[in-house]
């Protein structure tokens, strides 16, 4: 397994001097299999433009360009690269296309066409000369051939958002992004009028429970890419309920939950080349001594599971 980070940032791009480092561009990850010559897009945030760029420079030369396509959830930064990635105006391109069913009566390629329309771009979704398949996915496993398994997990985010578990001759890759923890949404305040016991306590224990299962879920990965949007003190600063997780919360799931290495993603458009330097300094280096490889996503470095 190869894994290429192509943007690693969250909510906008952001390109500038401060960015240079861990780069600018929104979410997209490449995971490409060498031994069945199988290529996985997660996401296509910005970054998929120059993912596109590339493949169309190395490997439409070779054949038509093949890929599938996975999408966490639909949100704009997650999606927004899509229509400027170039193998899809290529004839011969064939693309299977996999994400949540966002809405119940609209599928993922509803969500999808939403953007390819005369008000946001030049060019419809019915003009396009590559062959495009879509799968709406919910909480599964899915055999996909050759060896290859991907197994889906819903995470916690204001949009119906999943996790992958990839899994391919015993090594295991797995995303957790946009999530954050699970807590308990009823009163727990017991001087509080609405306050409810009963409710309080099953409200604590399905966010337990929960947050038990996405642990099972990312359990012994080899390689687990985690949305880390936030220090805990920002997340606890007016943050709770935006649908990203600190990076000590991921540090800590991962120490317990056997992850050999552990990329620290969805970075906060806002957070400079010098912060996330500092922040490797002060959460990831006592990380490491623990015994976690981790590290903060940057663009354009490849992995090897």
């Amino acid at each position: 397994m190869e894994v290429t980070f192509w943007g690693v940032r969250g909510s906008i791009p952001c390109p500038g001097p401060e960015t240079v480092k861990y780069g600018g561009n929104t979410a997209c990850l490449e995971l490409y299999l060498e031994e069945i010559d199988r290529r996985i897009i997660i996401d296509a945030g910005s970054g998929i433009r120059l993912l596109g760029n590339k493949l169309m420079a190395e490997q439409l030369p070779k054949g038509p360009i093949e890929a599938d396509i996975f999408f966490t959830h639909t949100h704009w930064d997650h999606i927004m690269g899509f229509p400027f990635f170039t193998p899809v105006f290529i004839p011969g391109t064939r693309l299977n296309i996999y994400g949540p069913v966002t809405f119940e009566n609209e599928t993922l390629q509803d969500a999808l066409n939403g953007q390819w329309t005369y008000r946001y771009f030049p060019v419809r979704h019915e003009e396009l000369s590559s062959q495009i398949n879509y799968f709406d996915l919910k909480e599964e496993r899915i055999d996909l051939g050759q060896g290859l398994s991907v197994q889906t997990k819903y995470l916690n985010h204001p949009l119906l958002c999943l996790g992958y578990r990839f899994e391919f001759e015993g090594k295991v890759f797995c995303t957790a992004y946009d999530t954050e923890p699970f807590r308990n949404l009823f009163c727990n305040d017991p001087q509080d009028p609405s306050y409810d016991e009963a409710m309080a306590l099953e409200g604590e224990q399905v966010a337990r429970e929960e947050n038990q299962r996405l642990e099972r879920f990312i359990q012994g990965a080899d390689l687990l890419v985690y949305d880390t949007m936030y220090t805990q003190a920002e997340l606890e600063n007016g943050r709770r309920g935006w649908g990203h997780s600190s990076m000590e919360y991921a540090i800590e799931s991962s120490i317990g939950n056997n992850v050999k290495q552990l990329i620290l993603f969805h970075h906060d458009p806002g957070r400079s080349d010098a912060e996330l330097d500092g922040l490797e300094k002060s959460l990831c280096l006592p990380a490491r001594q623990d015994g976690l490889d981790v590290s903060f996503a940057r663009e354009g470095v490849t992995l090897t599971l």
